[in-house]
C-alpha cells in the first residue's frame, strides 16, 4: 500500500462573468449544487438558431461534486480551442452537486447540453427517461469514460488511527466519514470498493454484508455529495477518516499543509466517471455540434494532461504514465462490469428502494 502526504484545497470561489441560482430540488452535497458560467453570455440568442449561425454559443454541463476545480480549468482550454476552430465564442455554464441528484434534476427539466457524472448509471436514468438517445456509452471512446479514479482513504497527519486497509475502517472507535449512497455517485464507488474487498476476502456474501454494516455503523455523518463529506472532514475536523475520490485527497494541498495522509488500500475499485451529450436538448437548442466537441475534446492530449494535473487519471495510457509518481499504477481494482455486472445490476443489488444498503444502514 502507498502512503502520501498531502493536505487540503479550500474550495475556489466560483469563476466567471455570471452565477446563477438553481432551484432547490437541484440540490447536490453541502450547501447544494451550484451553477456558474465562463465566458461571454448569450442567453439573449433565439434557441431555435443554431451554434454555427451565431458568434457566440452557450452550454451547460451538468456534473457531479468533485469536477469543480477541473472543468473550471478545462472550461479555459476548450473555450480557446474552439474559437480557433470556428471563429465562435462560447460560454459553459456548470452545475455540481451530488451525482445521483444531479441526474434527477435534468430528468426535472435542468437542460444540460452535456451530462459529467460520476457513474455510467446515472447516465442510464437519462437514457430511460427519453433525454439521451440509446447507445450514449460507446459515442466516445473508452464507454464515454475520458479519465477514471478509485477510492482511497484520506486520515490525520500521524495516521493516529493505524489505518492501512479496509479491515481498519470497521474496527471499534474508527470515525468513518463518507456521502450517502442514495444521491452521491462517489458514496456508490466506496461502497462498492468496500464490498469487494469483504467478498473476496470471505468469499461469503452474508459475511461480506456484515463487514459493510460494520463500516457503517462507524459513520458519523453521511453527506449528500463527496465535496460535502470532504468539508466535513478537513474543514470541520470530524471523523478519522474519510473514504474519498482519489483526486479529492490529492486536492488536499493548499489550505492545510501536511494535516493529511492519502492511505491506498489493498484493493480498491476502477471508479469510471461517464460523459453524454442530452440529445432531447441539444436537438432543440442547436447545440449538437459545440456539445460533441467539448466531450471530444476530453481526449486530446491536452486535456489528458490537464485532468492528469488536476488528480483523475487520464484514459490514455501512454499519459497516464507521465503520472506514475503521482498515482500508484499497481494498485489491484475490481471494475463494475466484471465483478458487479454492471450498474443496472449494481443499482438493484444494493441501492434500490430496500436493497442491501437499506438493510444494513440505519439512520443515526
Amino acid at each position: 500500500m502507498k502512503i502520501n502526504t498531502v493536505s487540503f484545497l479550500k474550495k475556489t470561489a466560483v469563476s466567471g462573468l455570471a452565477v446563477l441560482t438553481l432551484a432547490a430540488s437541484f440540490a447536490g452535497c453541502g450547501s447544494g449544487s451550484s451553477a456558474s458560467s465562463q465566458g461571454a453570455s448569450s442567453k439573449g440568442a433565439a434557441s431555435s438558431q443554431t451554434s454555427a449561425a451565431k458568434s457566440s454559443v452557450e452550454i451547460t454541463n451538468v456534473s457531479y461534486d468533485p469536477t469543480r476545480e477541473l472543468y473550471e480549468n478545462y472550461n479555459k482550454l476548450f473555450q480557446k480551442h474552439w474559437k480557433e476552430k470556428t471563429g465562435q465564442d462560447v460560454t459553459i455554464v456548470q452545475s455540481h452537486g451530488g451525482s445521483g441528484k444531479q441526474a434527477r434534476s435534468v430528468l426535472e427539466g435542468n437542460e444540460a447540453d452535456v451530462v459529467t457524472l460520476a457513474l455510467e448509471g446515472d447516465i442510464n436514468e437519462l437514457e430511460k427517461g427519453g433525454l439521451i438517445e440509446p447507445g450514449w456509452v460507446k459515442e466516445f471512446p473508452k464507454n464515454s469514460a475520458p479519465y477514471t479514479s478509485t477510492i482511497v482513504f484520506l486520515v490525520r497527519k500521524g495516521n493516529p488511527k493505524h489505518i492501512k486497509d479496509w479491515d481498519d475502517v470497521v474496527k471499534s472507535g474508527v470515525e468513518v466519514i463518507t456521502p450517502d449512497p442514495k444521491s452521491s455517485g462517489g458514496a456508490r464507488w466506496n461502497f462498492l470498493a468496500a464490498w469487494a474487498y469483504a467478498n473476496k476476502k470471505y468469499g461469503d456474501e452474508n459475511k461480506a454484508k456484515e463487514f459493510v454494516k460494520a463500516l457503517y455503523g462507524n459513520v458519523s455523518v453521511l453527506d449528500t455529495g463527496a465535496r460535502g463529506a470532504t468539508t466535513t472532514f478537513v474543514e470541520n475536523k470530524k471523523g478519522d477518516v474519510l473514504l474519498a475520490w482519489e483526486n479529492e485527497a490529492f486536492l488536499s494541498q493548499k489550505e492545510h499543509p501536511d494535516e493529511f495522509e492519502i492511505v491506498t488500500p489493498s484493493l480498491s475499485i476502477l471508479a469510471q466517471p461517464s460523459v453524454a451529450v442530452v440529445d432531447s436538448v441539444v436537438k432543440k437548442r442547436g447545440t449538437e455540434a459545440v456539445a460533441k466537441e467539448y466531450l471530444s475534446y476530453l481526449y486530446s492530449d491536452e486535456a489528458q494532461k490537464l485532468e492528469g494535473e488536476n488528480f483523475y487519471r487520464p484514459s490514455d495510457p501512454e499519459i497516464l504514465k507521465q503520472f506514475s509518481k503521482t498515482f500508484d499504477l499497481n494498485l489491484k481494482l475490481v471494475n463494475i462490469d466484471d465483478d458487479f455486472g454492471g450498474w443496472d445490476a449494481a443499482t438493484k443489488k444494493f441501492f434500490a428502494d430496500g436493497a442491501i444498503f437499506d438493510q444494513i444502514y440505519k439512520k443515526k
